[in-house]
């Protein structure tokens, strides 16, 4: 995003997790190295295979939405609509004082609604047609969170959905930061997802990527030696963006700069091969940042928790910063305490990247300080580590194939 004199910062954040509600709430959890993760309660989870997940505690939306909202919305858009709000409160931002049409949104989501779809789909099969709501056509589509969040705020920006599975968390940040960069004046953006139903967790097993451990410990271990597959999880987060001069204008204090995104395609569950890729769509974030690798202090990383996966993305850091540097830049991945909420994840690593590079602490990596390494590594685990970051990098892959990566730098720092 270099090359323009428009530079879009974030100026607003809201975040909900297995850990908390509220990005304060969210960040405070990671910082402490808190775990979220735990026995499903969603659902009668007895006999199945799968029996951990990262649960929202006290999540009514009810407490955050009008009930014509919640009756017509699955629980990712609810999630998506709560962090809007909370981003927009954040920024001290109301649409309605900016431009006709210059504000937008984008979202990104991996399951949809699932949850409500699979209710309207039982109702259709045991009680007829007439019985399935009128929500239905709706609710389950992956762009509802957008199409909500811009009929709540009345957006009339550019808008979108993006459906790159994990991946998709940094791309909306990404595709919000060109659209600043093109002239428009905000936009909200990030993903969230509420996976936790009987037939979405059906289809998750399905890959074979998910953890069966029963000990919430033991369960997602990424880059050790008893990785074996990671804890699904609900969450996201959403984040104002603005154009920094005109951000300031209005008395807004700039939280960080996004500063470049790049995308690259590794193949369906190629997991294992995704090394290259992932380490060209870093060089590309880099390069729009107009910064060199030795420029990052610390990385957010993927951490699949598979040990193919994991080996792969050690190779992308030696790829990206060379072998020596790539043992040395800290590493952290926080998602390992509050569950994998596929879109939601990247998003999630956003606010937590910037809040370290706000208050100087990288947070830990929950329950790997006990578990042995497998790679050569500087993992941060067990406390947060003090450390003044200006340059965050953060990675993520998709189930189908896509690798993402996002530049974020600390407010006030030129590029």
């Amino acid at each position: 995003m270099t090359g323009t004199t428009r530079r879009p910062v974030i100026t607003g954040m809201g975040a909900l997790a297995s850990t908390g509600i509220g990005a304060d709430v969210v960040g405070r959890a990671a910082r402490e190295g808190l775990s979220g993760i735990g026995p499903i309660t969603r659902y009668p989870a007895a006999g199945t295979p799968l029996s951990l997940a990262g649960e929202i505690p006290d999540f009514d939306p009810l407490e955050h939405l009008e009930g014509p909202v919640v009756a017509q919305t699955d629980r990712f858009t609810q999630l998506a609509l709560t962090a809007s709000d909370m981003a927009l409160k954040d920024a001290g931002l109301t649409p309605a004082e900016l431009a006709p049409y210059s504000f937008g949104v984008v979202t990104a989501s991996c399951a949809g609604g699932v949850e409500f779809g699979q209710k309207e789909i039982e109702r259709l099969w045991s009680r007829g047609p007439s019985h399935v709501g009128p929500y239905q056509s709706i609710a389950w589509f992956y762009a509802a969170s957008t199409g909500q969040i811009s009929i709540r705020h009345g957006l009339k920006g550019p808008s979108g959905v993006l459906v790159t599975d994990e991946a998709g968390g940094l791309d909306a940040l990404g595709c919000a930061g060109r659209e600043i960069a093109r002239g428009t004046a905000a936009m909200l953006a990030g993903g969230a997802e509420a996976p936790l139903s009987p037939f979405s967790m059906a289809c998750q097993f399905g890959h074979g990527l998910l953890s069966t451990a029963r000990d919430p410990e033991r369960a997602y271990l990424p880059f050790t030696r008893a990785a074996s597959g990671f804890v699904p999880a609900e969450g996201g987060a959403m984040a104002v963006v603005e154009e920094e001069r005109a951000a300031r204008a209005r008395g807004a204090v700039p939280r960080a700069l996004v500063l470049g995104h790049g995308t690259a395609f590794a193949g369906m569950l190629r997991f294992d091969r995704s090394a290259e890729a992932l380490a060209a769509a870093a060089r590309m974030a880099l390069a729009e940042a107009g910064l060199p690798p030795a420029a990052v202090d610390v990385v957010f990383a993927d951490a699949l928790g598979v040990p193919e996966a994991d080996a792969a993305e050690v190779r992308a850091l030696r790829l990206l910063f060379g072998a020596r540097r790539a043992e040395e830049v800290p590493v952290t991945a926080p998602k390992a305490g509050t569950g994998r909420a596929y879109s939601g994840a990247g998003a999630l690593d956003v606010t937590l990247a910037v809040l370290s590079l706000e208050q100087g602490l990288v947070p830990p990596a929950p329950h790997l300080d006990g578990a042995e390494p497998a790679l050569p590594l500087n993992l941060v685990t067990g406390r947060a580590r003090p450390l003044r970051p200006r340059t965050a990098l953060l990675l993520a892959r998709g189930l189908s194939g896509s690798c993402s990566a996002l530049v974020l730098q600390r407010a006030g720092d030129g590029p």
